[in-house]
């Protein structure tokens, strides 16, 4: 009986490590979710690859992030794509609801992840399953701004 249940484990641990990496799984590179080219063609500036960096914990024993900061050649517009990926969906929507209590000013964005808000500094937070983002542009406190952002956002969102 025993060698029936682990040659089991063996079989299915064979066929789980042949499945693609599922959205919810960190990629090598957490910034290929918003590529430079997306962000030139979304915000109607080339920006350049991104400059990465370990993104703090928001509270303790939660995991770190990445930051992704894209700048144009002229320096003046920047763009931070932070991203956590969590242990669980319910983790994130636990750190999502903390940090909307903490920075929240708007209401809820429609169709972007499974729920998202806008802060203070007129950044964008989102959950999509046990992953959340964070966005923010140089000129996202404009009403232009604001649309891009949202795009963005979305742009991620299906990435996941």
């Amino acid at each position: 009986m025993r060698a029936v249940a682990v040659m089991g484990m063996m079989i299915l641990g064979f066929a789980l490590a042949g499945q693609p990496a599922r959205a919810t799984d960190s990629p090598t590179d957490p910034c290929s979710l918003l590529t430079a080219a997306q962000l030139s063609s979304t915000l109607g500036d080339k920006y350049g690859a991104p400059d990465k960096s370990v993104a703090p914990r928001p509270f303790p024993n939660t995991v770190q992030g990445t930051d992704c900061q894209y700048k144009t050649a002229s320096g003046q517009d920047h763009v931070l794509f932070r991203v956590y990926f969590d242990g669980s969906p319910a983790q994130a929507t636990d750190l999502h609801t903390r940090l909307k209590t903490i920075f929240g000013k708007d209401g809820t964005p429609a169709n972007v992840g499974d729920e998202a808000y806008v802060d203070k500094g007129d950044a964008i937070h989102v959950r999509k399953g046990n992953v959340r983002y964070f966005l923010t542009i140089s000129h996202g406190d404009t009403p232009s701004g604001r649309k891009q952002l949202l795009a963005l956002a979305a742009l991620v969102a299906g990435e996941l």
